[in-house]
């Protein structure tokens, strides 16, 4: 892990309920269209007032606080010509200093009086390409690997805008969501890796069945 100037602050905070799209004359119930919040409670299961359309792939105790990168923003309006305005990605929080790179799966953090902790990068779904109108979106997420990652929820409690992320533990293994996540996506053969990120006790049992599959 390389040292990182870390500023972390929260620039967006947003929950919401799924609601039924139009996307190319097809309608679809999908929970990424969040609103912004300036304060909100987190419960084991995720924020008070937000939920997700597909419980299968999406939500669950391991999955409650979805977490997206704020300085990738600029990246994706320059490759895409387009203004992108948080939650772009229907993420619950919007951060600086919180890069894939930076932060280990097993980190825990404090934020406002929770204690939460990294589980796994995301995996992103279209939804992302027809909600911000640019087919090539997913794509682009897949190909770079900035996805945005979620936590599980190990102290409920507030947070709240102006709350500070404070890194209480750095996971011992030093497993980063990007080296993972870059794993899962396109070094499905490199077993090496896949062993050395099963090690993480902390990893969601979601991708942990994904890794053990990859063997």
């Amino acid at each position: 892990m390389g040292e990182f100037t870390v500023d972390r602050k929260i620039i967006h905070l947003a929950v919401g309920k799924p609601k039924e799209y139009d996307w190319n004359r097809k309608k679809e119930i999908s929970a990424i269209g969040k609103s912004f919040v300036q304060a909100v409670e987190l419960k084991k299961e995720g924020f008070i007032g937000d939920d997700v359309a597909n419980h299968k792939f999406h939500g669950g105790v391991d999955r409650a606080v979805c977490l997206y990168p704020f300085e990738h923003y600029s990246y994706w309006e320059n490759m895409f010509n387009k203004k992108l305005n948080p939650p772009a990605f229907g993420e619950n929080i919007t951060a600086t200093g919180m890069l894939e790179e930076q932060v280990c799966i097993g980190d825990i953090y404090k934020i406002g009086d929770t204690v939460i902790q990294v589980t796994q990068g995301r995996v992103p779904c279209a939804t992302i390409s027809k909600y911000n109108e640019e087919k090539r979106f997913l794509k682009k997420v897949v190909e770079t690997s900035l996805t945005g990652y979620f936590f599980r929820v190990l102290e409920e409690g507030t947070i709240k805008l102006d709350s500070e992320i404070e890194l209480v533990e750095r996971d011992p293994k030093e497993i980063s969501v990007f080296f993972a996540t870059k794993v899962l996506f396109h070094q499905k053969k490199d077993k090496a890796s896949i062993e050395k990120i099963l090690k993480v006790e902390a990893l969601a049992e979601d991708w942990r069945q994904r890794f053990l599959k990859l063997l």
